[in-house]
């Protein structure tokens, strides 16, 4: 069930003491009976490993993983003049954008900032906005400025949201859901299954094929049973969903993204459709653009550190005389390429792949040598059969 977004009163939910009130997923229990280790994420119990976060990691990338990220905020848009409104905060082009199809976007600041990053399709006459979990009260106070009254956002606080991803995804879910195999990157349809509606998209955030799926919270513990009962499916925890994400070289909102950084500086250009830089009528256009002109002071780069041990978020990047010139946003060992790597940001003059960055954590010195992005291929089923 929807609930209708009328003013800020609703966007905080607030214990007694005035603290964020914990929240639990709609499969709580459903992980905690599967072993799931319960940990603090984005104001929510979520499940950070169940085996361990090596060999999750491992058989999402060989068979296929469930995932819940029911903290997601599921926003909806009804009402003329919705993807106009949303174009003054998105450099994307949603008026153009076809029934059924998605696009990732970013919501911007006054500065050009990215205050979150977002993905927004088109359902008939309504958008579907998924925006993240940690910033979604935040994201709608921000969208309730710019939307006009003839406009309706409503925030699906009782829908959940189940991702299944890997080379095998297709397979289990089509036992369930036959059709699903026709959708390719960046679609969606709604499809009926046990008398409940789904909107499926062929998407998700580990750089492999699959899909995300929302449907009521009331129908999510009987599907996952149904999914999890795939031979090809496992649960898989935050830890894996990180170490994966990592790998495909996405950027995670908080930490490689931030109200400071501008979408030229995370290298994410290509959120900025032609249509809109012509245009330039959106927030913070007059600095996004002129870096897209010029280049960015810094600019977001994949490193592969020397050593099996990993540098972590927060490292320093230091010149030749030790100043810290970036910073690391992301690092860890990753399962799939066998080597330590990390996220960073850098001065451009030491952007360019195979160019050697010294960083310093907690007083050691570390050497990474800067790589293309991502660090394993994507492998997703776009329109024609190429991946």
């Amino acid at each position: 069930m929807s609930q209708a977004i009328q003013d800020d009163a609703a966007l905080d939910p607030l214990d007694a003491e005035g603290e964020p009130a914990p929240q639990l997923l709609p499969l709580d229990a459903w992980h905690r009976a599967r072993g799931g280790r319960m940990v603090p994420f984005a104001g929510y119990e979520m499940p950070v490993q169940y085996e361990g976060i090596m060999a999750e990691h491992l058989w999402c990338r060989s068979h296929a993983g469930l995932f819940d990220v029911s903290h997601m905020g599921q926003l909806v848009f009804t009402g003329e003049g919705a993807a106009k409104a949303l174009e003054q905060v998105l450099p994307g082009d949603v008026t153009g954008l076809g029934d059924g199809r998605m696009r990732y976007s970013l919501l911007l600041g006054e500065g050009g900032g990215i205050l979150d990053d977002l993905m927004v399709t088109r359902r008939g006459e309504e958008l579907y906005v998924v925006v993240n979990g940690a910033t979604k009260y935040d994201d709608i106070a921000a969208l309730l400025d710019v939307i006009p009254d003839e406009v309706t956002l409503n925030l699906m606080d009782e829908a959940a949201l189940l991702a299944v991803q890997g080379p095998e995804a297709v397979d289990a879910l089509a036992r369930l859901v036959p059709g699903v195999a026709t959708l390719t990157f960046m679609t969606a349809a709604g499809f009926d299954w046990q008398g409940h509606r789904l909107w499926i998209s062929r998407s998700g955030y580990t750089g492999e094929d699959g899909f995300e799926t929302s449907l009521p919270g009331e129908a999510a513990a009987a599907f996952a049973d149904a999914i999890a009962a795939q031979p090809e499916v496992k649960p898989i925890g935050l830890g894996a969903r990180d170490s994966l994400r990592l790998e495909a070289g996405l950027p995670l909102y908080g930490h490689d993204l931030d109200a400071e950084t501008t979408p030229v500086m995370a290298d994410l250009g290509f959120a900025l459709s032609r249509r809109r830089r012509e245009a330039a009528d959106f927030i913070g256009a007059e600095r996004i653009l002129a870096e897209h002109a010029t280049g960015p002071v810094v600019r977001r780069v994949g490193l592969l550190v020397e050593g099996r041990q990993p540098v972590r978020e927060g490292a320093a990047v230091v010149d030749d005389e030790d100043s810290e010139v970036g910073r690391v946003t992301s690092g860890g060992f990753a399962p799939s390429v066998g080597a330590a790597i990390a996220m960073a940001y850098v001065p451009a003059a030491m952007a360019a792949p195979g160019t050697r960055v010294r960083m310093v954590q907690r007083g050691k010195l570390h050497t990474g040598i800067v790589t293309a992005l991502p660090f394993v291929p994507h492998r997703y089923v776009r329109a024609g059969g190429k991946s």
